[in-house]
């Protein structure tokens, strides 16, 4: 009786886990906790603390992409200033907390919302003008925010703004800090921005983004607003930028005009189509490709070491491949791998059972 009690409640455990994942947030809740397991790894000595900090901006610009997908993969918008809007989250927390001697908080709050500011101002443009237009326009104002960055006197004109110490949230952070408790904030931020984004994508605005992608004339037909969604997907995807400003600017404590230029925009525009426009771990993927791969896999091999190029070169073909024969990006690259070993062992399944069969007769 006693073993029947327990094989029934192994039974119903083995059922949730297997209902649970099945969630939407499963990957979500596994991706994050693999994350935070690699801080007390690397608190353990066995990852290296400039393999930890590689990983964190990988994270920090996944968040940033997760923004950009909705806006380029679910709107159709597109954007060339998302490095601006990143550079300005972290110049208002270090002007803020160093120059002004505000709290860091208050840095962070000012930062996201200008970001969210100009973001809505973008999104009015954008009832005006779209496509590659409305990308030129969104790269002028990237490219004016770093002429401030660059020469206006109070962000020392030209030099990287660097704060050896600060207080967040009644912690002190220091850019000493090996494992930094900013670590943990990031985790935090990219497990709520991973559940807001599939939130939203699940939900009739992000079926109304999609349909206003597909067809302007007959999203307004449906009745969907073009400005409502417009301005949505552009606030969404500036704050997302603004976020993750004030995630580098914390976890890194330096800023420099230099890092926040077109090249930083048409990085995280090539990690959203490699990875694929639509799935935020195919997001994950690119991410990863672009911004991680080379520093935490390739640059151990002495090729990549002596032609640092040669990994601009792979960028470079990915992109040409994945758009003409991967559309869907490198996720889909997976998803027929899959169902190609599906089908494989079903075949072989079937096979066995045949010649099980014709043995038993």
């Amino acid at each position: 009786m006693k073993l029947k009690h327990l094989h029934a409640k192994k039974s119903a455990f083995s059922q949730s886990l297997k209902t649970f994942s099945k969630h939407p947030f499963f990957g979500i809740v596994l991706l994050s906790g693999a994350f935070l397991i690699l801080q007390f790894i690397g608190m353990a000595g066995l990852i290296l603390p400039s393999t930890l900090n590689q990983i964190a901006l990988v994270l920090i610009y996944y968040i940033v992409g997760l923004g950009f997908t909705l806006l380029l993969g679910y709107a159709g918008l597109a954007s060339l200033g998302t490095a601006g809007f990143i550079g300005l989250g972290t110049y208002v927390i270090a002007v803020f907390t160093d120059y002004l001697g505000l709290p860091t908080e208050l840095g962070v709050i000012v930062g996201i919302t200008l970001s969210i500011v100009l973001g809505t101002i973008v999104g009015f443009i954008s009832l005006r003008i779209e496509g590659m237009y409305l990308a030129i326009v969104t790269l002028g104002i990237s490219e004016i925010l770093v002429e401030v960055f660059g020469k206006w006197t109070v962000t020392k004109s030209g030099a990287p703004y660097t704060i050896f110490k600060m207080m967040f949230l009644g912690l002190e952070i220091k850019q000493t800090d090996i494992y930094s408790v900013v670590y943990y904030f990031i985790i935090i931020a990219l497990f709520l921005v991973m559940v807001g984004t599939i939130n939203i994508i699940k939900s009739p605005t992000g079926r109304a983004m999609l349909a206003m992608k597909n067809s302007t004339s007959a999203a307004q037909a449906m009745g969907i607003s073009l400005i409502k969604y417009r301005l949505l997907a552009f606030i969404l995807a500036t704050f997302t930028a603004g976020l993750g400003g004030a995630l580098y600017f914390l976890k890194y404590s330096t800023t420099n005009p230099l890092s926040w230029g077109l090249a930083l925009s048409l990085n995280i525009l090539a990690a959203v189509v490699i990875g694929g426009m639509k799935n935020i771990y195919g997001v994950f993927v690119g991410t990863f490709i672009v911004f991680g791969l080379n520093d935490l896999l390739l640059k151990r091999i002495d090729f990549f070491n002596q032609y640092p190029s040669a990994f601009m070169i792979i960028n470079g073909a990915l992109i040409i491949l994945v758009v003409m024969f991967y559309p869907g990006g490198v996720i889909r690259l997976f998803t027929d791998i899959k169902h190609m070993f599906m089908k494989l062992y079903q075949k072989v399944n079937l096979a066995w059972k045949e010649y099980r069969y014709g043995k038993d007769n």
